[in-house]
């Protein structure tokens, strides 16, 4: 279903591909493309602003920002369906006797936002690690949990795992705003009603504050990097699949022209341990993105970069980079997976966006999570 009926879409595809962002917005908004738009000048550049008409055709309503990124994100760019599709809903895997998954709500100076919050049978009380899991757009908890099988792992292993829920009023597409200046804040928008629901857990329910760990899918792992850049006094590491850095874009325009071929990022202030995933042949979150996460992490210290490959069970190939620091830490590690599109590698089937024959990205995640902590 086209989320913008009275637009040519496969304009805005075309114009999205060639770089031409403000076009492709401008028919977006529902103006008529009108004589100079998308014109070569006699130097072979297109005009740096499109003429709007007066007369535009008038639509039911202006779109945000927010509606004209996701809608697109969502449901109209094949090349970038993979970013928020529409997701069917989840069955929900059967429990253990003895653990909950349950809905619970967080309210703040900031607002409130749901999350699910799955508590393994095994727990016990005493201080155990915390995944805080931000799922990408259109999908929700449920979804998440079933693609990524966090649930399953920590039932495995015996952590603690909350899916913060990102609502339709906040954005179209159920995206984490990793676009917007005011959501890349501490203590501000979405970072901090994802710091609240990661303190309310590590107050209520036993968790060990020293193993508190952020992970996310493109748009939940951009608003995972924005969490370990902003709040590393409370995560101990970050997983980002499919993601970007934080502060790679401020607005609507930065945000396409981020996600086809990456741009300058800041490093950060100190080094936050990171893990990356990302497929080579992503066309929705340019793979560059990824090496851009890794760059911010590193805050400028010196590391050796030493990659090694390897085929997953599945018969995917893979490239893993780690960077060893002079001391011998390493707190930074990448994986390419090889011919992977926009998925969250090992995932299952039973939820969206995911590529059961890679490698494990939840495992790995969880393995490199505990190691940095000791």
């Amino acid at each position: 279903m086209n989320a913008f009926p009275n637009v040519d879409m496969q304009e805005v595809t075309r114009l999205t591909r060639k770089g031409r962002l403000k076009e492709a917005m401008q028919l977006l908004r529902g103006e008529p493309k009108d004589q100079t738009l998308g014109r070569e000048t006699a130097a072979g550049r297109t005009p740096a602003e499109p003429v709007r008409s007066n007369t535009a055709k008038a639509v039911s309503r202006s779109p945000s920002s927010q509606d004209l990124l996701s809608g697109v994100l969502g449901k109209t760019l094949p090349e970038l369906a993979g970013l928020s599709g529409l997701a069917p809903s989840a069955t929900p895997l059967p429990m253990p006797e003895g653990a909950r998954f349950e809905t619970r709500s967080h309210r703040g100076p900031a607002g409130s936002r749901d999350y699910k919050l799955y508590v393994p049978a095994r727990h016990d009380g005493s201080p155990a690690p915390l995944v805080v899991m931000l799922h990408g757009c259109t999908q929700s908890p449920d979804d998440f949990a079933a693609g990524t099988r966090m649930n399953e792992l920590a039932e495995e292993v015996g952590f603690l795992v909350a899916y913060p829920e990102q609502t339709q009023r906040a954005n179209a597409q159920r995206c984490w705003n990793w676009f917007e200046a005011r959501d890349q804040r501490r203590e501000g928008g979405e970072p901090a009603l994802i710091a609240g629901i990661t303190r309310d857990v590590v107050a209520e329910h036993g968790v060990d504050p020293k193993r508190v760990f952020v992970a996310g899918l493109s748009a939940g792992g951009a608003a995972a990097a924005i969490m370990g850049q902003r709040y590393p006094d409370l995560f101990a590491a970050v997983g980002v699949h499919s993601g970007l850095a934080c502060g790679a874009a401020r607005d609507m325009g930065s945000a396409f022209a981020a996600m086809r071929g990456g741009g300058p990022v800041e490093a950060g202030d100190t080094v936050v341990p990171t893990i990356v995933f990302h497929g080579d042949r992503d066309t929705t979150v340019a793979p560059v993105n990824g090496d851009g996460v890794i760059e911010q992490a590193r805050a400028g210290a010196a590391a050796t970069a030493v990659t090694s490959q390897g085929v997953s069970p599945g018969g995917i190939a893979y490239s893993r980079t780690v960077h060893r620091e002079p001391d011998g830490r390493e707190r930074l590690e990448s994986w390419r997976i090889h011919g992977a599109g926009h998925a969250w590698s090992g995932g299952s089937a039973r939820g969206t966006f995911t590529l059961p024959a890679g490698p494990d990205a939840s495992r790995e995640m969880l393995r490199f999570f505990l190691a940095v902590v000791g």
